[in-house]
């Protein structure tokens, strides 16, 4: 989520008015924001996706609910001790969070372990230990229409008897100490991206958030003129138009058995009728076609953890194959790749496929995702229902991403087309008017020196670097990861330095290269990759040959709140995934709406980017899909490109010889090692060809004056990445609701006796 102050003024439409307020008190409304902590509470995109859709749903008048856990500890604080990453414990709540309301009348009892007993009356889920779900209440409002929604955090507590009640009869304070046992649930969130750890705590909070939020939901539904009784019983028919649930990946799952033993065991509805409004209520996003980062839990774990679940699944599974047998007869490989249950060495459950089954609706995050999700990954699948799968292209808010962040741009912006544009990003395209006003040109490329003046100013003071704000700042920020392809970067900073040193005097356009994110502290290639960049920075920006005509910084600590300073000062942003690997991307569309022009393979929502900008507005390189599929069926082969690319290898073996490790020469031997003999993502194939792509940014970038046209038509292509469009679409294909922009009444003028608080729909 970031911070959160200066979204609310934002939204409140109360930001001037507080800052002259501030100013007034002899105080400094900018030191202000910085005193506050992020939130961090996710680890990439997925999560900020996540934020971004509160946002847009709030801002759209949706009547919907964002529930997640209130980690202690959230993602790590990186800091960078001799080149290496060095994790810190994010105690973001040290000084207290002024933004949430703790509920305790909402407290609610989640179970896990225990034992199943099946009687005439139906299973029972017993001998359970019980562990309380206390909510936390965030505020999330919308644009300037006077709504505001909920964001709903579940912190683990122990019940008051935990550990006293049974066979502990003497040792009183040890039970008490033992109550963190319970506790640890909510301590600390996990900090993989794109990879699947399955320890026994993580399934514990993914069952958790489910446990809560779905008894949550069903509380609010019976409470509601819906949940009408005929005499003892809710009747649930019409529980999916009024509830929608979407999965955000498959790390909530386990909702689809609970909600099962719930109506099954709980509410005693017959099976098929709980799978039906299961089934219509459920819809599942995937975010990653990387097969590292699929859920798959062991059944053993599930067992001794949830048992009644893994028997719901069990059922939900055998019906399951049993129609896709009668549908296919004898294809018994058939059966085997669609089950929900993986045979092997130790027998797990595949959470994606019962997210497919378990769900009315699949979507991924761009055309390009959602084609590889139903011809390659899931293809099975969606040659069953067809129908069932949909593309959900990825977007920002605007607010945070535009007005809060670059609020020069923004007003410039308004200036030219009115404010409008804020909740409808479409009108974006009203600047293509101005893409030949050399007066709008001149202001634009302003905007962008200011801010990187200010930019520039802040990495000197924390990095005690000399940066040339008339450079060229070229930004690679995301989590670090192989498939991102950070060493790629690194390969042509090390190729750039080369060529200065090679030929002094010839023109060099001065660059700037930021590369930032965190590793998961557990992945050691991403780490090297890390201590690579900072060992190629240590050699470049010390030698004198090279001067100010390229610097190299690692940006340390990545996050939310660092984001809003680094997009708005970037001139070229880098997204250079192997294709095929990056589901969408959301910091690629940042880039785009704050002015900076994209380097980048045709992967993820780049393409989508493409489409809207022109092909010729953005710097395209590499291999597409269709080529990269191409090549593991050819064999690739490493050896070959370093063999043909003389600058390629003259930069590998300044790797390999500890030329930028000299006290320590094999520092990097296990980087080397898998670039040749194992680099899934096949960072030498695109290296000619990122190369001469650079080649190109840097000639544009002599021109400012053609450079700023590009940057005017890529904004105002920016126009449907906004996250109001993505979450439009899913309430139309997904949820069936309608956006209301009715602007709710302020709370000081009395409302209409006749105007419904909230109009007829689904809440999601």
């Amino acid at each position: 989520m970031g911070r959160t102050l200066q979204n609310t003024m934002i939204n409140l439409g109360l930001q001037n008015a507080c800052d002259e307020a501030v100013y007034q008190l002899g105080l400094d409304m900018e030191e202000l924001e910085e005193i506050e902590e992020d939130a961090g509470l996710g680890n990439g995109g997925l999560g900020r996706l996540a934020a971004c859709f509160l946002d847009s749903m709030a801002t759209l008048g949706l009547a919907a609910y964002g529930y997640g856990i209130r980690y202690e500890y959230g993602i790590f604080n990186q800091k960078i001790r001799d080149g290496w990453q060095v994790e810190e414990a994010d105690d973001w709540l040290r000084h207290g969070n002024p933004w949430e309301k703790a509920r305790p009348e909402y407290m609610l009892p989640v179970h896990f372990y225990g034992r199943v007993e099946h009687s005439a009356s139906g299973a029972k889920w017993i001998d359970t230990q019980v562990v309380l779900a206390l909510p936390y209440d965030t505020p999330v409002p919308g644009y300037m229409n006077n709504t505001v929604n909920t964001m709903r955090l579940w912190s683990a507590r122990a019940p008051n008897d935990f550990n006293l009640r049974d066979f502990n009869v003497g040792d009183y304070i040890q039970a008490v100490l033992d109550r963190n046992l319970a506790e640890n649930i909510s301590r600390v969130l996990y900090p993989n991206d794109n990879f699947f750890e399955g320890k026994e705590l993580r399934l514990k909070q993914e069952y958790f958030v489910v446990a809560a939020t779905l008894q949550d939901i069903i509380r609010r539904f019976k409470a509601s003129k819906f949940g009408s009784t005929d005499s003892v019983r809710t009747v649930f028919d019409s529980f999916p138009d009024q509830v929608a649930i979407q999965l955000n990946d498959t790390h909530p799952a386990m909702a689809i058995p609970e909600l099962m033993r719930i109506f099954v065991d709980i509410e005693k509805l017959p099976w098929d009728k709980a799978w039906d409004i299961t089934k219509r209520t459920f819809a599942y996003t995937n975010h990653t076609v990387l097969p590292e980062a699929l859920e798959r839990w062991p059944v053993d774990l599930v067992e001794k953890l949830l048992p009644r679940h893994l028997q719901i699944i069990y059922e939900i599974n055998q019906r399951h194959l049993d129609h896709i047998a009668s549908l296919f007869p004898n294809d018994v490989d058939r059966l085997r790749r669609m089950s929900l249950i993986e045979e092997g060495d130790t027998k797990r459950i595949n959470m994606a496929h019962l997210c497919i089954v378990g769900s009315h609706a699949v979507n991924g995050v761009a055309k390009i995702h959602s084609e590889i999700v139903k011809t390659q990954v899931f293809e099975d699948f969606a040659e069953l229902e067809p129908e069932k799968f949909q593309n959900k292209t990825n977007g920002i808010t605007p607010r945070r991403w535009l007005l809060l962040c670059n609020p020069g741009l923004a007003e410039l912006i308004a200036e030219k087309i009115g404010e409008d544009y804020v909740r409808d990003l479409s009108q974006l395209t009203k600047l293509h008017k101005f893409v030949d006003d050399d007066l709008f040109i001149r202001e634009v490329a302003k905007v962008k020196q200011e801010n990187k003046v200010k930019f520039a100013l802040y990495l000197e003071k924390e990095y005690k670097v000399k940066i040339n704000p008339s450079s060229m700042f070229d930004v690679h920020v995301k989590r670090i990861h192989e498939y991102k392809r950070q060493l790629m970067n690194c390969l042509h900073i090390i190729t750039m330095y080369n060529r200065i040193r090679r030929d002094p005097a010839k023109l060099f356009v001065p660059r700037t290269v930021i590369i930032g994110g965190k590793a998961a502290p557990g992945y050691h290639m991403a780490k090297m990759i890390i201590k690579l960049i900072n060992a190629v920075a240590q050699v470049v920006n010390n030698d004198p040959m090279v001067g100010s005509k390229l610097k190299v910084i690692f940006l340390e600590n990545y996050r939310v709140s660092l984001a809003e300073k680094v997009i708005p000062a970037t001139d070229l942003s880098e997204q250079i995934s192997t294709a095929g690997t990056e589901a969408s991307g959301t910091g690629n569309m940042k880039f785009m709406l704050n002015g900076a022009l994209t380097i980048g393979t045709m992967d993820g929502a780049n393409v989508e980017m493409a489409e809207e900008a022109g092909e010729e507005n953005l710097f395209i390189f590499g291999m597409r899909v269709e080529d990269v599929t191409e090549l593991d069926r050819k064999g690739y082969n490493a050896q070959l490109y370093y063999d043909r690319l003389p600058e390629l290898k003259q930069a590998v073996d300044q790797i390999k010889s500890g030329f930028f490790s000299p006290k320590d020469p094999n520092l990097f031997s296990d980087v080397v090692n898998m670039l040749f003999h194992h680099d899934r993502f096949k960072v030498f194939a695109d290296y000619e060809a990122y190369v001469k792509c650079q080649e190109k940014v840097s000639e544009l970038y002599l021109n400012s004056k053609a450079w700023t046209k590009m940057v005017i038509r890529n904004i105002a292509a920016a126009g449907k990445f906004s996250s109001d469009r993505t979450i439009k679409e899913y309430a139309r294909d997904i949820w069936h609701v309608e956006p209301s922009d009715l602007k709710i009444p302020p709370p000081n003028e009395p409302r209409d006796a006749g105007q419904d608080k909230t109009p007829n729909g689904t809440a999601a």
